[in-house]
């Protein structure tokens, strides 16, 4: 029997540390004189009770317990379930009057760092619901993993497994202990926000709009302050800033780790970074070439819009400074493929990921070479050492199914009743994480909003299959899990 007891307990740190972070949208209001201060109080308060009273009902005969695998499994997914649950609170009960269903997708969006959002005038929105989106984003991107990584430890549980099935990464062990791992992450993700925050500062934003961005771009997120996203600004600089800090969020922050540690080349002796980099460029030179061309689109700003809007989509966090669905056909389907594609593993970004692109190019390489040479003796290698073919196997599963429930999300959104491009966008930038879709209604200018709740909760699922990586919530379906 699955001993729920310690699933429940760390549910209840989460949730507790949530009803916490619910308060300082609260002070922000209080500070703004906005009426929605109540309501952050009040739903912090409600979940800090109840994550405090699962604390204490499950705390009696904690001694040094280890996750097994189907606790860590159930414990990921339920985490990612339950949380968005009471993050939704503030939204539905603010002045913006949400329905449950959408303030649970825009609760699920925010923690999942997918950015797709239902609000609309956000210019005019009170700040502390500003804040709790970026907030959210910031706590989904790394925060939540770091967290648990962090507590577990702390109670004498081994919670490495949780946190290379957040990652997909191998987690190797740079510090002799989780507990400095995830510490230590954890002040390399907020060292990098501040410096996010100082430079947007700098740039000439307000402090409040900096942080906010800060926050939402190191988390490869994408909420914004604006309707207009990073558009609003209209600045070269505030560009600049934010395309950097997102390729930033995007790459493997053990390696971050293992850089400041006397390592500062092994950042760029991974081959994940080299590929992500050099697709990244090769994806803006292609549409760089086609605003020139084809739209005859002066060079500057066709590299200064295209760099940006690229890196967006292609990290997935969903910034936008421009309409891209109106440059053409050929931006458009690139966007689309765009969305698949991922940051490195280890990041804050989802999507396919860098390294798995890679398996599949050597697997690929290697099976070229057997059919021109059937008696060779052939090994694919990732970063110097030989795969072993359980994960080229592996590989080759998680991607026909991304694939599958790519196409069940469309089809699921297709009976709904949306057309061809919302239905077919909006399952990718689900299960990808990314965002803005495509289309008039959920495309870069458009919102969510329109589409019936149905869809939404279509999208809900999608989001969280993609950000934990579907295999992750799809085991528990299966009888043997339950098993053992």
């Amino acid at each position: 029997m699955i001993d729920f007891r310690l699933i429940v307990f760390v549910l209840g740190l989460l949730l507790a540390t949530v009803g916490l972070a619910m308060l300082v949208p609260a002070l922000v209001d209080v500070w703004a004189d906005n009426p929605d201060w109540l309501v952050f109080a009040l739903s912090s308060g409600l979940t800090f009770f109840v994550g405090f009273t699962s604390v204490l009902a499950t705390y009696r005969g904690r001694g040094q317990e280890n996750l097994s695998v189907q606790q860590a499994f159930i414990l990921t997914t339920a985490s990612w379930i339950v949380i968005p649950l009471f993050a939704a609170l503030p939204f539905s009960f603010s002045v913006l009057e949400l329905s449950y269903t959408d303030a649970f997708f825009e609760a699920m969006s925010g923690l999942t760092t997918t950015g797709s959002t239902v609000i609309t005038g956000l210019d005019s929105a009170p700040p502390g619901i500003l804040l709790w989106r970026a907030l959210l984003q910031w706590m989904g991107g790394i925060g939540i993993i770091v967290m648990a990584v962090a507590i577990l430890p702390l109670l004498q549980i081994g919670g490495m497994q949780l946190f290379r099935m957040e990652s997909s990464d191998t987690s190797e062990k740079v510090l002799p202990r989780v507990g400095q791992i995830a510490a230590a992450i954890g002040i390399i993700y907020f060292v990098l926000t501040a410096l996010c925050t100082i430079a947007l500062w700098s740039a000439g934003t307000t402090f409040f709009e900096a942080s906010a961005h800060a926050m939402t771009t190191i988390a490869t997120g994408g909420f914004s302050t604006s309707d207009l996203s990073v558009g609003y600004f209209d600045s070269v600089t505030i560009d600049a800033i934010v395309t950097v800090f997102m390729l930033l969020g995007s790459l493997p922050f053990l390696l971050y780790l293992q850089a400041v540690r006397g390592q500062p080349f092994r950042l760029w002796s991974d081959s994940q970074v080299r590929w992500f980099l050099s697709i990244v460029l090769v994806c803006i030179a292609a549409v760089v070439l086609w605003q020139t061309l084809a739209n005859e689109r002066a060079l500057g700003e066709a590299v200064r819009y295209a760099s940006f809007n690229v890196v967006s989509i292609i990290t997935g966090t969903g910034y936008s400074t421009a309409d891209y669905a109106a440059w053409g056909s050929f931006p458009v389907a690139c966007f689309f493929f765009f969305m698949f594609v991922g940051g490195c593993a280890g990041s804050t970004s989802c999507g396919l990921k860098i390294f798995r692109f890679q398996v599949l190019y050597e697997a690929t390489k290697i099976q070229m070479y057997r059919l021109l040479q059937p008696h060779g003796v052939f090994v694919p290698h990732y970063n110097g050492r030989p795969l072993p073919e359980h994960v080229i196997d592996s590989v080759f599963s998680f991607i026909f199914l991304f694939i599958l429930i790519f196409g069940i999300l469309t089809l699921a959104l297709f009976s709904i009743g949306l057309d061809f491009m919302t239905a077919l966008s909006g399952a990718a930038t689900a299960i990808a994480n990314v965002g803005p879709a495509l289309g008039d209604i959920i495309g870069p200018t458009g919102t969510f909003a329109p589409l019936p709740d149905s869809a939404k909760w279509v999208l809900s699922l999608g989001m969280l299959l993609g950000r934990l990586e579907l295999l992750t919530v799809l085991v528990l379906f299966t009888p043997q899990f339950w098993k053992g």
